[in-house]
This record gives C-alpha cells, structure tokens and sequence, in this order.
C-alpha cells in the first residue's frame, strides 16, 4: 500500500490560514483523485474535499465551502489544501488520501491510499 505523506499542519490563531500538502513518494497522482479527510479526537474520518484526475474538477463537504481550496500542480505530484478563515473547530487531524477512481468522492471506502495526518490546531 503506498504511503502519502502531508505536511503543513500547525498553530494557528483564528482567522488565520494554513495550506497542507500531499505527495506520495517516488510517485505522482497521475492516475489518481486526492482527498482530503479529518478526524477530531474519538470520531471517524469526515470528508473534507477532493481533486479529480483532471486536476479541475473539485468537491467540498458543504461545511468548507468558500473556506477551503483543494489543488493540485500541473505535474500531478503535490496535492493542496488551502484552508482559510480558520476556526477552533477546525482543530482536528487532516488526512491526504488517494483513490484510483475516476471523479471526485466523499466515500472513505473508496480512498485506497492514505497519509498519517497532520495535525492542525486553531486557537482562539
């Protein structure tokens, strides 16, 4: 199973901003959708957004909308997301996953490839 791996967690205040990253070693998200999940202390992972393998089409859970941007560069080998206007609830674990199916997903079943997660703290 291939291991991704994210970066860019942190301490934030409020209203700040943070933007995670995804690569998948050695390897590019060519053949791939990325998502991203999170998951607060003693619940599952929600969906938070993802990337299609066009690289254009996006999904968002409707709680990040107009918050957060999921991207990915042209050679299909970092995943982003932008994530602004932080909020303390947004304090939580971010996973980057992969998937090999075709357009976007929020089903964390169909995500075959994760990262360990990085942890994003806001405070108040």
């Amino acid at each position: 199973q291939v291991a991704l791996e994210e970066s860019g967690g942190g301490l934030v205040q409020a209203g700040g901003s943070l933007r995670l990253s995804c690569t998948a070693p050695g390897r590019t998200f060519r053949s791939n959708i990325v998502g991203w999940f999170r998951r607060a202390p003693g619940k599952g992972r929600e969906f938070v957004a993802s990337v299609g393998r066009n690289g254009i089409s996006t999904d968002y859970a409707d709680s990040v909308k107009g918050r957060f941007t999921i991207s990915i560069d042209n050679d299909r080998i970092t995943a982003y997301l932008q994530m602004n206007s932080l909020k303390v609830e947004h304090t939580e674990v971010y996973y980057c996953a992969a998937s090999k199916l075709w357009d976007c997903t929020q089903e964390v079943d169909e995500f075959g490839f994760w990262g360990q997660g990085t942890q994003v703290t806001v405070s108040s």
